[in-house]
């Protein structure tokens, strides 16, 4: 976990990998969750035997399930201690690059790409991540993720 005492500690990291976030797996539980929490049942995630058939040899994860654990590796990667709130603020480029297999185990770099001063005393924040599926030689998704922040 990297630690930073304000935000104006964390702009200074502008151009560098700020952090790596700890391996995190996912099941097909994780899987049919998601399926049943946006309503995207399609075979290649949920019907286990069917997938076993397609094109990859297992399910999937979605590739939206991917994005959606941007929040996560960061919870798990830094930290800024003089923060009272953090918001996601969107998404721009977004690429899938390579399927997640059931139980793969996946981990982000976490790339600062700006840290620019808001309202409020805050700041929003560019950050290009890039996540990685453990033994896989790409990222199986990489994404410009953008911040807020407020002291």
């Amino acid at each position: 976990m990297k630690t930073f005492e304000t935000l104006d500690e964390l702009a200074t990291q502008v151009g560098q990998e700020v952090a790596v976030s700890d391996w995190i797996a996912v099941t097909q539980q994780h899987i049919n969750l998601f399926a049943e929490a946006t309503g995207d049942h399609q075979w290649i995630h949920v019907d286990v035997e069917k997938a076993k058939q397609g094109p990859f040899g297992a399910p999937i994860a979605h590739g939206f399930l991917t994005l959606s654990m941007i929040p996560q590796f960061f919870d798990n990667a830094l930290t800024v201690k003089k923060v009272r709130m953090g918001v996601n603020y969107g998404l721009n480029k977004v690429r899938f690059v390579a399927p997640v297999p059931v139980d793969s185990r996946l981990r982000a770099r976490l790339k600062l790409v700006s840290c620019d001063a808001i309202d409020n005393n805050g700041k929003q924040s560019l950050w290009e991540v890039t996540i990685e599926r453990e033994g896989a030689a790409k990222p199986v998704c990489v994404a410009e993720s953008i911040s807020r922040m407020y002291p």
